[in-house]
């Protein structure tokens, strides 16, 4: 790689990110630009009473309103919500499914969706298995 000058040796040079479809923006820029995920929603797996925090980073100039969805139903906003992600404590077997992180400005839109499992380990379990089963629209999921 062909060092460019004043630049250090073994040093790359500062370029935009570049995923799947399109150059994301360097996030240091005033310049006006749609809402987009430097980081995105991961699948988890916890169990009933833990704490979790669903993390996201969205980058984009005005800053993003962040709305959050479990299973397509809108979160009412809470202190549990932040701009770095969702807090959900004492989780229950309720709160397994499919969580989306919805992204907007005056420029646009973006979302990331993850699906969470919930396991009751708990003694006198109902289910000897340990597994949860919950239903996200059509699709079945089963997590042991």
């Amino acid at each position: 790689m062909a060092d460019g000058p004043g630049s250090s040796p073994g040093v790359p040079s500062k370029r935009p990110k570049i995923t799947k479809d399109k150059i994301v923006p360097d996030t240091g820029s005033s310049e006006p630009t749609a809402p987009f995920f430097t980081r995105k929603l991961r699948k988890a797996a916890v169990g009933t009473s833990c704490d979790i925090r669903l993390r996201v980073s969205v980058g984009g100039f005005p800053k993003a309103t962040l709305t959050w969805y479990h299973n397509n139903e809108p979160l009412p906003p809470s202190e549990a919500q932040d701009a770095g992600g969702l807090w959900i404590r004492d989780c229950r077997v309720s709160d397994a499914g499919l969580y989306t992180c919805m992204a907007t400005n005056e420029l646009g839109e973006a979302s990331c969706s993850a699906v969470l499992a919930i396991m009751d380990l708990g003694e006198g379990n109902h289910n000897p298995n340990g597994m949860t089963l919950f239903s996200t629209g059509s699709f079945n999921h089963i997590f042991f």
